[in-house]
């Protein structure tokens, strides 16, 4: 069902688009950057956040960690991650085929800035099997995304 949620809304807002689905299971950044064959930093994962009483949805390179003083600033309230049964309600989607497209409940999209280094990122499409590849400012257009700075890229 999830997949199909996000047929339907690239159907209606990003007809060019296409999904990718690949035999084996992309449900970890690594197993994504495998499966698809680029580095783990241009997957896209979509992090589900309360933050206060709010909930929302970040979308952050791969190899990025949260970093909690950033986030904090960047959404007024300390924030914590949603338990995965949580996930699966609010969005739709499993976790491991989380992302922004799609969405049971409508939610607030949020791009970290250390998507903007790549000419194209991917994202899950709803399922454990599923991506799709897109620059990441048509990925935060389409999502209605803010950008803000909210990770920590690893040492070098």
């Amino acid at each position: 069902m999830s997949l199909d949620s996000v047929r339907a809304f690239l159907a209606e807002h990003a007809p060019d688009l296409t999904i990718l689905e690949l035999a084996d299971s992309t449900a970890t950044v690594t197993l994504a950057a495998a499966g698809h064959g680029v580095e783990p930093a241009q997957i896209a994962k979509t992090l589900a956040l309360r933050a206060g009483d709010q909930v929302v949805l970040l979308v952050a390179r791969g190899d990025a960690r949260l970093d909690n003083k950033k986030a904090r600033t960047a959404f007024g309230a300390k924030v914590k991650m949603l338990p995965p049964e949580e996930v699966a309600t609010l969005t739709g989607h499993p976790v491991g085929g989380v992302c922004p497209f799609g969405l049971a409940t409508p939610l607030p999209v949020y791009c970290d800035i250390s998507l903007q280094v790549f000419d194209e990122v991917l994202p899950a499409a709803g399922s454990t099997h599923s991506a799709l590849r897109i620059s990441p400012a048509r990925l935060a257009t389409l999502t209605q995304a803010a950008w803000v700075d909210t990770c920590q890229l690893p040492a070098c």
